[in-house]
């Protein structure tokens, strides 16, 4: 099976090479946003919304990017039609995105272009990459680590992506293909438990608390909250002060939330055990996941406060999974999704359905009488249903 993973690679831009490069966003920007950013793409609001073939919609309005764009006044018009071509496909794969979710293409951020092998070549040899640009081919120097280096020896990229971020810096975006080994055969299953007060609780007992990361998210919020009413009520300088404060703020927390998903799914854990995939490659197991599609829909239906909104909808448990199933297909462990309804409800030992207060669960079987963490068995039971669903007992 084929993997894709993406190396970010910080670049070495001299300040004519920054020139060349902020033209190139901008014609990509032109092409993929109307003015402001705010409505639709030029593509899409004169293309049919029902065309998501890429190379349809290439045959229908590439001429037509190329000359209201810059993107064929240079000598260098080869190259820079491999660029308005990338226009088409992005927005084609924005559309059929957009078709699964059952919405229509809003709009695209800026300060992006994606590249394919015939405009971005990478070079092992000096580490550089090649990439066209509105005014011609330009050759960069990566500055990258032994982590992106190790990543990349050996590779062959076929595609990239060139990004620049706020604060002016320019990375490329490599994607490596990989072989990743096919999953091992596995006759029982780890179980994984999502929730508030543990942010992931498996059905071999280990758990990460969610109390210090509520700490951390809710002293994010209380600061940008506060910034927020002095940029509207404060004197200048201190207007000043507040929005550069909440630039340097900006990111902060969605950065800490993304390395705490890294930590739980692959690193080692505060209390020194094996965090999810790799305790489930030390066990000859598979993961088993609860599918929570439309958990934040139906949650906030229900009554609650401002801050358990909040809390509740602001973890991103989506990227976890992501994380977790990329580095589980790398290491060989197969992933497995099980019906949500009743899991944290039944017992694992008796399947009798129980009764949950907060933390603790108790069974009212007579027979059983089973007492403990209700998150350890929800787990236990997400772990039963996987090996069903592994054993085709279950959709």
């Amino acid at each position: 099976m084929t993997q894709v993973l993406t190396i970010s690679c910080k670049l070495k831009v001299s300040a004519p090479q920054a020139a060349k490069l902020d033209a190139t966003l901008d014609a990509f920007a032109q092409a993929l946003l109307a003015p402001a950013g705010r409505r639709p793409h030029w593509v899409n609001q004169n293309m049919p919304e029902k065309i998501v073939n890429a190379i349809k919609l290439q045959s229908l309005c590439y001429r037509e990017i190329r000359a209201r764009f810059g993107l064929s006044s240079n000598k260098d018009s080869v190259p820079l039609a491999r660029v308005a071509q990338q226009v088409g496909r992005r927005l084609t794969a924005a559309r059929k995105v957009a078709q699964q979710k059952n919405r229509p293409v809003k709009t695209f951020k800026s300060g992006f272009v994606t590249y394919d092998a015939r405009i971005f070549s990478f070079r092992e040899r000096d580490w550089t990459v090649s990439l066209t640009t509105v005014e011609g081919r330009e050759r960069f120097e990566l500055d990258v680590g032994s982590y992106q280096r190790g990543r990349l020896t050996g590779s062959n990229p076929k595609a990239a992506t060139l990004v620049k971020r706020q604060d002016g810096s320019s990375f490329i975006q490599i994607g490596v293909e990989s072989e990743a080994p096919e999953p091992e055969h596995a006759v029982k299953a780890t179980g994984v438990d999502l929730g508030r007060r543990d942010i992931a609780h498996t059905s071999e007992g280990d758990h990460w608390n969610a109390q210090q990361l509520n700490q951390v998210r809710d002293h994010y919020s209380r600061l940008r909250a506060a910034l927020q009413r002095k940029v509207g009520e404060g004197t200048r300088s201190t207007r000043r002060r507040c929005r550069e404060l909440l630039q340097r703020l900006s990111g902060r927390e969605r950065r800490f939330q993304a390395w705490v998903n890294h930590c739980i799914s692959t690193c080692v854990s505060g209390t020194e055990s094996l965090a999810i995939v790799a305790r489930a490659k030390a066990t000859c197991s598979l993961i088993a996941l609860e599918g929570l599609t439309g958990m934040r829909e139906r949650t906030n239906q229900q009554s609650r406060s401002k801050v358990e909104r909040r809390r509740v909808n602001s973890w991103a448990f989506s990227q976890w999974r992501q994380f977790l199933e990329y580095k589980a297909a790398r290491a060989g462990v197969k992933v497995v999704v099980v019906p949500p309804a009743y899991p944290s409800q039944t017992c694992h030992r008796c399947l009798w359905l129980g009764q949950r207060e907060g933390k603790r669960f108790r069974c009212v079987n007579p027979a059983c009488g089973w007492e403990g963490d209700a998150d350890l068995n929800g787990a236990n039971g997400i772990a039963l249903l996987g090996v069903a669903v592994n054993r085709g007992l279950l959709p």
